[in-house]
Formats: C-alpha cells, structure tokens, sequence
C-alpha cells in the first residue's frame, strides 16, 4: 500500500506565460506560485483480481492498460510499465475545475505513488517532468507547466520556461518575517465556478480568440509581471505585491472578458471597497477561487460572506509531493 500527498497551487505573478504557446514565441515565459496546504491524495494498492481497478469520480475497472477510459490515468499506468493487477484511488481536498491546479497535482500524485510501488526512485522534478509529457505531449492538453512543478516540489518558486521547453526553477530567498505576513495576509474564497483548464486554455491560445500580437503584448505585460512580483516580495514591498495581484487581473480580464469574469470583475472591485490591497481571480478556469491580499481582514471577510463567497483557510506547503504510507 502506498499513500501519496500533493499540494494544489496559487499563482502569484505570471500566470499563463507558462503555456507552450507563449513561451516558444517569446523566447521565455516566467511566474512566481506557491504550493498551499491544500492537497490531491492518491492510494495504490496491489490488486487480486489481477485486473485493473480505478477509483476517483467513478469507478473503473479494465482488463489492461489500453482499456482504461481515464486518460492520466491510463498514461501514468503507461508510464511506469504497470499492465495490470493494480487498484488506485484518490480523493482531493478541493473539487477540480477550480483553478488550483488540480489536474497536475493529480498526475504528480499517481506517477509518485506508482513510481514508489514499483520501487523506482524518481526525483520530484522528474516527475514534474513526467507528468508535463503525459499532460503537454501524450495527451495534447493545452495546459501549461506551472501546476506539475509546484505540486512536486512545494514552497514560494519561480519558474522560468525556456523557448525549447526547458523549465529553470529559481528558489525564492525571502525573508521569514516577508514570507509570514504574506502566508497570514492572503485571503482565499471560493466563487462556486467550476470549469476545466484546459476547456478555458484551448480558448486563449494565440491567435485563435484575438490576434496574435494583441493577445502576445498581453502576455508579456504578464510575464514582467512575474518578475515584479518576484522583486516587490523578496523586497518586502507588500503594498506593491497587493497592488500587482489588480494589475494581473486586468489583463487576465482583458485575454477573456466573458459574462463569467464580468462577475468576478464584481467579487474583486467589492473585495478593494472593502480593505483588500489588490486580488486576482487564481489559475486559468472562468470561476474558482478569488485571492486576496489584505492587512485588514475583518471587513473582506464580512464582504465576501454577504456576497456568498466561503473563505478556504490555507498555508504554504513547503514539502511538494511526499509519501504519506509505504508499506
């Protein structure tokens, strides 16, 4: 039996340079995200039956590998050369579909869990690397790079993705006063929204929802984004990070104005009146989670609770994907 533990993410500055079809015509795509105590658990388990079973959503079972329907699932299995005689289970502390990364967390988890099972000792960054071939390049998922490689390795990183798909991750040095007053000063709350990623990603690569240099100029206002947000934390300018959060809404906002983010424009202009220093809409999805930065929380709180926005408390994950049972 083998447990696994994988942390979902928010993402703090550049998100969305991260996609193949951004950073392979710009020459380089760069955020700042953090893993949070939020977490995606998978269970591998020898099988009797000698066949395939699968629990998640639903329940599968399949003769072989070539059968199973899931398909991260069925590519993970691939991965690791497992044919059959296996069960897999898993549950998450937060439903998909919600912008935390929930699908790279997943893919991370499974590929630790059966890499343990199966005795293969595999670096986290390797398996970030795994998962973003099985997501990216097996299964064409127009997702980025960002989810897999908070999920594996855990903490407040940068990563910066190279033209040739070569991913660089930069350890952020903050100072542990800076890195607690932001952990206790971001405010998460859930707009009930759910949409698949890649269902919204698919809608935004370039030039397909507006031209190519509108919607690249917009990108690399994100990117240098993610390198203001890089410096306004490692400097302690919490302010600036605060306002930063606004500015990348906007343009996230300007990429997708749709009757969903119209809604969400709402939730953070309401969130500001109410004492938060800037917010975001989190990850790539048309709803999820809003992410606010705030030194007076009591009124955003009282705001967000009238407007029928649950607060989700979390803290940093600092350990990445980890083996919770192994025997």
């Amino acid at each position: 039996m083998i447990i696994t533990r994988t942390p979902l993410r928010i993402s703090l500055g550049g998100g969305g340079t991260d996609l193949p079809s951004y950073y392979e015509n710009a020459g380089h795509g760069f955020l700042i995200a953090a893993a949070i105590s939020k977490y995606t658990y998978v269970a591998v388990n020898r099988n009797f039956d000698a066949d395939i079973l699968l629990k998640y959503s639903e329940v599968e079972r399949a003769a072989k590998v070539d059968s199973v329907k899931h398909p991260l699932l069925r590519e993970c299995l691939r991965k690791v050369g497992i044919q059959s005689g296996i069960e897999i289970s898993s549950m998450a502390d937060i439903p998909t579909g919600t912008g935390l990364g929930s699908s790279g967390s997943f893919t991370v988890g499974v590929l630790k869990a059966l890499n343990m099972y199966q005795h293969n000792a595999v670096a986290n960054e390797q398996l970030a690397e795994m998962a973003c071939d099985i997501e990216i390049n097996q299964l064409r998922e127009p997702v980025g790079k960002q989810d897999q490689y908070v999920a594996a390795l855990g903490g407040v990183i940068g990563l910066r993705f190279s033209a040739n798909g070569k991913v660089d991750v930069v350890q952020l040095e903050l100072d542990p006063a800076i890195r607690a007053r932001v952990e206790e000063n971001l405010l998460l709350f859930y707009t009930g929204v759910r949409r698949s990623a890649s269902e919204v990603l698919a809608e935004e690569q370039i030039g397909k929802t507006r031209s190519t240099q509108s919607l690249e100029d917009n990108l690399n206002l994100t990117r240098d984004i993610g390198y203001r947000t890089e410096s306004t934390l490692i400097k302690g300018d919490l302010e600036g990070f605060g306002r930063i959060l606004t500015e990348q809404w906007e343009l996230k906002y300007d990429r997708q104005p749709t009757a969903t983010h119209d809604q969400v424009n709402n939730w953070i202009r309401e969130g500001i009146q109410a004492g938060a220093l800037g917010g975001k809409l989190v990850g790539a999805g048309g709803g999820g989670f809003l992410l606010f930065y705030a030194d007076r929380k009591a009124d955003l709180r009282l705001r967000m609770a009238q407007l029928g926005l649950p607060e989700v408390p979390f803290s940093f994950d600092y350990e990445g994907s980890t083996v919770l049972v192994a025997r």
